[in-house]
């Protein structure tokens, strides 16, 4: 995903998505990564774990982090019609409708985050992306 927002990010073209109050559940590659080697060598993990990160943010609030990790501003959104002409029905949805989406079962195994808020995780991932 920061892939395609990069760019218009950069440029100063990024906005939240529609209102930007859904949620929108997210997790830095690292700890996902992480959370696949934890379930595999841990024989207290059974069942469904949600590779979503500890922090609930919104889209504006994950549009105001990745924006400032940039040194950019991001304050026009992007419409709710414009998404639903350039994406399916169901893509634009998900993007203005969000999901609130907590990791409880593998917080509560002990998993530890190195990116457990979006700030430290957007500053790192546009640091990993400069150098």
């Amino acid at each position: 995903m920061i892939k395609n927002i990069y760019f218009p990010f950069l440029a100063g073209l990024g906005g939240p998505l529609g209102s930007g109050n859904q949620y929108m559940p997210w997790i830095h590659i690292t700890d996902l990564v992480c959370m696949f080697i934890f379930a595999l060598t841990n024989n207290n993990v059974h069942g469904i774990l949600n590779g979503v990160a500890p922090q609930l943010v919104t889209n504006k609030e994950f549009t105001q982090a990745f924006a400032a990790a940039l040194k950019r501003f991001a304050i026009i959104p992007v419409p709710d019609f414009f998404l639903k002409m350039l994406f399916n029905k169901e893509r634009a949805k998900i993007m203005l409708e969000g999901q609130k989406v907590v990791p409880k079962y593998v917080t509560e195994l002990g998993f530890q985050y190195q990116y457990p808020d979006i700030e430290r995780a957007c500053k790192q991932l546009v640091k990993s992306h400069i150098t």
